[in-house]
């Protein structure tokens, strides 16, 4: 997949488009990307996404702004394994933002992306203002000669599959019930360094996993699967948060005990899947109660594992 950072760059040939954040990259949006590649396919149009970084709420209200369930890489990662041939990642700044509706559909939908097609929600806003509208795009479709879609919702046993249910259940601790809206378990990506080998010292070696959620969507202690290594995936428990019980971190750290595992992988780039939610971080009063709850956390994981493969043997 190419990926054009602002709108210097002209797609190549015609395009059919869709517009979004697109952050998790959830149920709902891949519906919608098949029905893009489906449309590219019968007329012969490029399958392309415009996403925005940051997120505009992040731009206009930092502090209350969402948790980001993923980072501007696993996004697009997300969307090329869904087949898109183009995504332009539109900076959300003031300038971007200053600009008339008018002016976004002539410059960057019609001028730089060159768009044939045009599939969004009927509750899309852009412009200055949000001042932009379906109705508007309607209008412009008209004058411009694209057409010009509404999408339907993809919901799951009534609920809809959204950025924000997904935060939602990963907040609460419903893994199982986020992995069903995203349609795959929920995921964090990151490149493991050094840490200060607490975890070695306690008898449970951990990888150290940089990740870049300034604010993750979820926290606790959970079951999860680790792809990235040879021989892999790979098991263990992993601890997302800020270690209440060591030198408490004002940004949360990713830290993975794999099971059966020993080998060094500082440096490696790696892809964790939370499956189970054990519980909730807590403050320990000293290091040995500490350690037997890590020990608690390996057998409940090892426990619900092997329930996993019972259940799929069946």
């Amino acid at each position: 997949m190419l990926v054009y950072r602002g709108f210097s760059q002209i797609a190549p040939r015609a395009t059919v488009l869709t517009i979004g954040n697109f952050d998790g990259v959830h149920l709902g949006h891949r519906a919608l990307l098949a029905q893009l590649r489906a449309i590219a396919k019968s007329e012969n149009l490029l399958p392309a996404v415009l996403t925005f970084e940051p997120h505009p709420r992040e731009f206009f209200a930092p502090e209350s702004a969402p948790a980001r369930l993923s980072t501007l890489r696993e996004k697009l990662e997300l969307i090329a394994d869904e087949g898109v041939a183009l995504t332009w990642v539109c900076h959300f700044n003031a300038r971007f933002a200053a600009f008339s509706a008018e002016e976004f559909i002539e410059r960057i939908l019609v001028g730089s992306l060159r768009v044939k097609r045009l599939i969004i929600g009927d509750d899309f806003r852009f412009g200055a203002g949000r001042r932009g509208n379906f109705a508007l795009l309607r209008e412009a479709s008209e004058r411009y000669g694209f057409q010009l879609e509404a999408i339907d919702s993809v919901t799951l046993e009534g609920e809809r599959a959204s950025s924000s249910a997904v935060r939602d259940a990963l907040a609460e601790g419903r893994i199982e019930h986020a992995a069903r809206l995203l349609g795959r378990p929920y995921s964090i990506d990151g490149r493991v360094v050094h840490g200060d080998k607490m975890g070695r010292q306690l008898g449970f070696a951990t990888a150290n996993i940089r990740i870049k959620h300034d604010k993750p969507p979820l926290l606790g202690v959970f079951a999860v699967e680790v792809h990235g290594l040879n021989g892999g995936p790979h098991r263990g428990v992993a601890n997302l948060g800020i270690r209440p019980s060591a030198h408490r971190l004002v940004r949360p750290i990713l830290e993975v005990h794999l099971f059966d595992f020993s080998d060094e992988i500082y440096g490696t780039h790696l892809n964790v899947r939370f499956l189970h939610k054990l519980r909730n971080e807590m403050k320990f009063p000293g290091l040995d109660v500490l350690k037997a709850q890590i020990a608690c956390d390996v057998s409940d994981a090892k426990s619900y594992f092997h329930r996993k493969d019972a259940k799929g043997q069946r």
